[in-house]
């Protein structure tokens, strides 16, 4: 699986799923979760209102609506407690587990955001490591891309500096 990392808007993302940082209603809010909602239509909120909310470290599946990338796996990441509250063991459920659904739906390509790293507080440099060593430890059977979409250049360097 080939990992990289870009800055760009991941709702325009040409993968088979784009990862959405939601919160545990699954029903919208601010950052990614926004922009992911905003983009989708109103359909994404109503087959979230089916899910029954997530819970951290989990992933659920929808579909993508009008987005570019076919479907939304939405994961909840720890909010940041200062470290010691078990936010690391959650951050990397995330991503294990928006892999393993992305596998068990055949999907080659998926893009991320930086899980946990705005509202929630994580400190980017520690989530970027947690989100690389996860995805590197990954045995890809399907997925042959996964993509770290970027906000803003700090969160791209962070990325690249652990790719290179």
């Amino acid at each position: 699986m080939r990992i990289e990392a870009v800055r760009g808007d991941i709702t325009a993302e040409h993968v088979d799923a784009i990862v959405n940082a939601a919160n545990e209603s699954l029903l919208g809010g601010g950052g990614v979760d926004g922009a992911i909602h905003r983009a989708a239509g109103p359909d994404l909120l109503e087959e979230c209102r089916t899910l029954n909310g997530c819970a951290p470290g989990e992933a659920k599946l929808t579909d993508g609506y009008r987005l570019t990338a076919r479907h939304v796996i939405h994961t909840v990441g720890p909010r940041w407690r200062g470290g010691n509250a078990g936010e690391a063991e959650v951050l990397r459920r995330c991503y294990l587990n928006c892999l393993t659904l992305a596998e068990s739906a055949l999907l080659s390509s998926l893009a991320f955001p930086a899980i946990s790293t705005g509202v929630f507080g994580y400190p980017l440099e520690a989530a970027t490591e947690i989100a690389v060593d996860t995805l590197r430890k990954h045995d890809a059977e399907h997925l042959t891309l996964a993509r770290f979409v970027c906000f803003d250049e700090r969160t791209l360097s962070a990325y690249r500096a652990l790719l290179d």
